[in-house]
């Protein structure tokens, strides 16, 4: 048979893989079940082979062997549809064929795919009762599926009950804790790993990268990034990409500049992963800069390059540059997707070019998604457009969108206008078909713990030193000329109370609560789970002058890192 392995290699097409096998049926060879074996194996899952034509060679084979059973359900797995491999599973089990390891590894990694809990515990089942639970691999794959369908718990008991693990076992559990819900102990099983002995590879420490990014904390990604420097995984494009993306979503995005512009070889997702950091970060120009330099380097963008340079030019307000980067897409035939409509859209609307973003919806050739409707009628909320709000609003209406934030800012467009009896009708209606607005929210990390803070919050055991934080910040800000934008609370309430509504939103809780417990000087980071107000923007901007600190806040598009009176938006968000 190494005949037959000598031929697979120098398989180019699949029309050679076709001629080897008429040359082993004429021979006689394609008898031997060893040579069909591979033969199948190879053009199951090879990138010249072809899933289909594996099929039609399996199906003419009379008494199928596990290991030509396996090479289907290998290829299945690993195909764009991956239940086909189950159903493989199921039949070779009811043909009497007795699965090993590797059948049920393959049918296991299936379930993964397609996240098939009920599959994945049959197969575990089965697996235990034909003796195979010593098995490393089959114990990995088991842990792996369970963290994906979000059953943590179960992967953990798994995990912890196994007498013996190699490093995919780790990394199973430290990415499925980090993607879960579950960061800081992915974090703290990284940190076991290392002083157990076992050496991380480089899937591990993008897990633990993953974990931070997901936790926002970029003290426990430099500690990880320490140790990368030591590993000398550095120069991995894979985990400098993960740094990248770490250090922008933690607020750190000049550490993810230093990062890239320290790489050797950059992929298309290195490139990808810093103009969408700076994106978020609000330096539009440089990530447009970015951009410009991709085609020099031999990097051709991709849709996920465009997009994420269209939302550069959408924080940053450069419409003309957006413009132009949307029309280059057809240029260099990238096919426009309902996301860059939605990117334009919103570059025209924050503009205050309304009738240019509606026609842009109404002139694409794609079915619109509820997310333009929605940001046209935000942007109708912004400049104060009540008629081109209540037509984006009907359109949020036929297409049975029930989102709490659509009846808001309807609310928001009437109440601006002083229109009460239209703001109480959108309060009717949000009542009778039970839609609730997403309460305001806001985070902040203190000593490892997180505190979170409503709008008007007066539960948490330091409240008291909070209100009067805020009553002092408050009186300090106005000795600056600072005056409460109460425009911003759209309720037919008093002046005084609107003033005390704005005073007490739940990122200025939180930040107070920064400058209360945390060391002077120190950086304050914030994390709100709605669009940071203007009121707030403006007292954060004044905060940072007077008290001398840095703070950044995480609103639910984009980050804003205020120092000395200013903010990295400029103003533009």
């Amino acid at each position: 048979m190494a005949l037959v392995d000598s031929f697979l290699h120098k398989c180019k097409a699949l029309k050679h893989i076709k001629q080897l096998q008429a040359h082993l049926i004429v021979s006689s060879a394609f008898d031997n079940s060893l040579g069909r074996i591979k033969l199948l194996d190879f053009c199951a899952v090879s990138p010249i082979g072809d899933l289909g034509y594996a099929v039609e060679v399996f199906h003419r084979i009379e008494t199928p062997h596990t290991n030509e059973w396996n090479a289907i359900i290998r290829g299945f797995a690993q195909s764009d549809d991956p239940k086909r491999a189950i159903e493989c599973y199921v039949s070779m089990c009811q043909q009497a064929c007795r699965p090993d390891a590797l059948t049920c590894s393959f049918a296991l990694k299936a379930c993964a795919r397609m996240l098939g809990l009920f599959e994945g515990r049959e197969i575990h089942g089965q697996f235990i009762r034909f003796g195979f639970e010593a098995d490393v691999l089959l114990q990995t794959t088991v842990i792996d599926l369970y963290a994906k369908c979000g059953h943590l718990d179960q992967a953990q008991q798994l995990f912890d009950e196994m007498p013996r693990r190699d490093v995919p076992t780790w990394n199973a559990l430290i990415t499925g804790l980090a993607q879960g819900s579950r960061p800081r102990d992915a974090l703290s099983l990284f940190n076991q790993m290392r002083g157990s002995g076992v050496v991380p590879n480089e899937i591990t420490v993008i897990g633990a990268l993953s974990a931070c990014s997901q936790l926002g904390g970029a003290s426990e990604g430099n500690s990880v990034h320490g140790y990368i420097s030591e590993a000398r995984f550095d120069t991995n494009t894979r985990v400098c990409n993960a740094l990248i993306d770490m250090y922008a979503k933690c607020g750190s995005i000049d550490l993810a500049c230093d990062v890239f512009n320290q790489m050797v070889d950059r992929s298309l997702v290195s490139w990808n992963a810093i103009i969408m950091g700076l994106a978020m970060h609000g330096r539009g120009v440089k990530a447009v800069e970015l951009f410009n330099q991709m085609s020099s380097s031999g990097v051709q963008p991709d849709a996920v390059t465009y997009l994420a340079a269209l939302c550069a030019c959408n924080h940053a307000g450069l419409v003309d540059d957006g413009l132009r980067i949307f029309k280059q897409m057809t240029r260099n035939g990238v096919i426009h997707n309902v996301k860059h409509y939605g990117c334009v859209v919103d570059l025209l609307g924050r503009a205050g070019r309304l009738l240019e973003a509606h026609m842009m919806i109404k002139s694409m050739p794609l079915v619109p998604d509820a997310v333009l409707w929605q940001t046209l009628l935000g942007a109708c909320n912004t400049y104060g457009n009540i008629e081109l709000a209540e037509l984006a609003s009907e359109k949020l209406r036929e297409m049975g969108s029930a989102s709490d934030g659509d009846y808001v800012i309807m609310s928001n467009v009437y109440a601006a206008y002083g229109r009460w009896e239209d703001v109480g009708r959108v309060r009717e209606a949000m009542k009778i078909n039970d839609v609730r607005k997403m309460p305001g929210c806001s985070f902040i990390e203190v000593e490892g713990i997180l505190h979170s803070f409503l709008n008007g919050d007066q539960t948490h055991l330091k409240s008291k030193e909070i209100y009067s934080k805020l009553d002092e910040i408050s009186i300090r800000i106005k000795s600056l000329g600072y005056a409460p934008r109460t425009w911003f609370v759209l309720h037919d309430i008093g002046e005084e109370e609107k003033e005390n509504v704005l005073l007490y939103h739940s990122e200025k809780l939180a930040m107070a609560y920064g400058l209360i417990c945390m060391n002077e000087g120190g950086l304050i980071q914030v994390y709100k789970n709605l669009r940071i107000c203007g009121d707030c923007h403006i007292v954060f901007k004044l905060v940072s002058k007077i008290y001398e600190r840095e703070i950044v806040v995480r609103d639910r598009s984009r980050f804003h890192r205020f120092k000395g009176g200013f903010c990295s938006c400029g103003d533009y968000w």
